[in-house]
């Protein structure tokens, strides 16, 4: 108000602009601060190539590179799939992996990921760790190996839940990426919906003319 001779009805108006850009983040009883966090570029068909997950790496890895991250958060059991899930994969059978993910201490996504029952039952798949490569690279092993992926991307404001599990700022709102894999057989052998900070990514995909 002082440096720019404004009103104090301005500031707080010009202040709830760039928290609404996203620039900006409010921290109850503190102040309002600069986002300081740096985007993680999601490169949409990199992540998922097979070199990648069948050479043991994480595609993780392929979003932040030499930045830290971690799962924080993790559930594993087995359960009926509502009828959108049972629908894709040709039953309601299906055992879930529900994670959230942390890239430099912020929680960036919340991840659902379905698989059927039949195919799973009794491997890594369904443990907290999945070892090398992840649940594709154990997929591969069982002979379901994925070799075709569609992604399904949307925006809206978050759910109560959402909002309290990522601690978004007000009026933050999320992308919402639904995946499915499909053996060269075109069997599809998960369904993932994922729940993204909109202000923590930027999106990439590259493709010919």
């Amino acid at each position: 108000m002082a440096q720019h001779g404004i009103a104090r009805a301005t500031a707080r108006q010009a202040l709830s602009v760039l928290i609404n850009e996203g620039l900006a983040v409010p921290k109850r009883g503190s102040g309002v601060y600069v986002r300081l966090f740096r985007p993680i570029r999601r490169h949409g068909a990199g992540r998922l190539s097979r070199e990648r997950w069948g050479g043991g790496q994480a595609i993780w890895d392929s979003d932040t590179g030499d930045r830290r991250y971690t799962v924080d958060e993790i559930e594993i059991d087995r359960e009926t799939a509502d009828d959108v899930v049972a629908r894709v994969l040709g039953g309601s059978d299906v055992w879930v992996r529900r994670r959230r993910y942390s890239v430099d201490g912020r929680s960036v996504q919340l991840s659902v990921s379905h698989f059927p029952a039949h195919l799973v039952e009794d491997t890594a798949v369904t443990r907290r760790d999945t070892g090398p490569g992840g649940v594709y690279a154990r997929l591969a092993e069982l002979g379901h190996a994925p070799a075709h992926f569609t992604e399904e991307i949307r925006a809206r404001m978050p759910h109560p839940h959402e909002t309290v599990q990522l601690d978004l700022p007000a009026g933050t709102p999320v992308i919402v990426i639904a995946r499915t894999a499909y053996t060269s057989a075109g069997v599809p052998v998960e369904v993932n919906e994922m729940i993204l900070d909109a202000a923590s990514y930027v999106l990439q995909y590259d493709f010919d003319a």
